[in-house]
């Protein structure tokens, strides 16, 4: 049989990776409010990335990956502060306030936080007319979405706290993400994602226990639905999602990474629709084709990577030769040099 192609491989891998952050990512609004209903806020969230994370670092180093060094969960602790301390914290505690579509139509900021802020920290080249265009497109589906012709938003009753806090979430979810391009904290992804998650999980246990949540939490009144809701955040959510997502930090352009932003909206409102009841009207079909329009004039600009320096690009290629020894999840090995 004849090998696949290494650019076709690769294609298709981060093609599997952005579905599944794109669908899973743009359910688990929804599931986090079943969630929240009957379990506490930042204890729910911190137990989720805790056993998510845990998983993670015992399958990684079940297949060889050496133990961490202390000095490794210091960008670790980083990272997932960010991510999930700052970036799903801010959603989780929202959704008390706002509805579940709202924070992932709000969320869609994110991509304008990567694309001001990606040269500055993770050393990526400036978005060209074309990601600058899809940006501007995107925004305006999203604001289509939620902004209410004769004015204001839509629903009328958004909290503007909760609304401030998605927004601030976005902007430390876009730095943990730029960071993650630079700084590699462990060889094998799987090691790295795991740490991360029980970085960040251990810091929203702990929020939640100041808070006051653990002597209020009464397991008799827990839902159902909010166990089979934890579970699908738990695995899908966490393990599936953000290991397909850490992989495509390292192997996508960020532009190409933070569309899921504004495909997650589209996502989370069709949900609604099939499952809580919402009107889908014609708003919500004309933002859906800005959204994709949005998505594939990102995809559309052209890579200029072949034109970079050669120490450049040697500097590239040592990183991801330092991580071929990765387990091989088939989402996230495009080729034989990306981990």
């Amino acid at each position: 049989m004849t090998p696949l192609d290494p650019h076709l491989r690769r294609f298709g891998g981060i093609a599997l990776a952005l579905a599944t952050v794109y669908l899973v990512w743009g359910s688990t609004y929804l599931a986090i409010r079943f969630a929240i209903e009957t379990l506490p806020t930042f204890t729910m969230a911190g137990v989720r990335f805790l056993i998510a994370g845990g998983v993670l670092y015992a399958w990684a180093r079940w297949r060889g990956a050496p133990r961490p060094a202390a000095v490794q969960w210091r960008p670790a602790a980083w990272i997932g502060g960010l991510l999930l301390l700052g970036g799903n914290g801010a959603v989780v505690w929202a959704e008390h306030r706002i509805p579940s579509g709202v924070a992932a139509l709000l969320v869609a900021v994110e991509p304008v936080w990567i694309a001001l802020l990606a040269p500055a920290i993770s050393g990526a080249r400036r978005a060209g007319l074309r990601v600058a265009a899809g940006l501007a497109i995107g925004l305006a589906g999203v604001g289509v979405l939620v902004i209410d012709p004769s004015g204001g938003l839509d629903p009328t009753s958004i909290d503007l706290a909760g609304a401030a806090a998605v927004v601030g979430g976005a902007l430390s979810w876009a730095v943990g993400s730029l960071i993650a391009v630079r700084v590699v904290v462990a060889a094998s992804p799987w090691l790295a994602t795991g740490m991360q998650m029980l970085a960040g999980g251990a810091m929203l246990l702990a929020v939640g226990g100041l808070a006051g949540e653990w002597t209020a939490i009464d397991l008799a009144q827990v839902s159902a639905r909010s166990l089979v809701a934890f579970a699908y955040l738990v695995v899908a959510g966490s393990i599936v999602a953000f290991t397909a997502y850490t992989y495509l930090l390292r192997a996508a352009r960020p532009a190409v990474v933070a569309t899921y932003a504004f495909v997650n909206p589209v996502v989370a409102v069709l949900l609604g629709w099939l499952l809580a009841g919402e009107l889908l009207t014609w708003r919500v079909g004309g933002a859906s084709v800005l959204i994709l329009l949005a998505v594939a004039l990102i995809f559309s600009e052209r890579d200029d990577s072949a034109s970079r320096q050669p120490a450049d690009r040697s500097r590239v290629r040592g990183r991801a030769a330092s991580e071929s020894a990765v387990p091989d999840l088939e989402l996230a090995r495009a080729d034989s040099r990306c981990g």
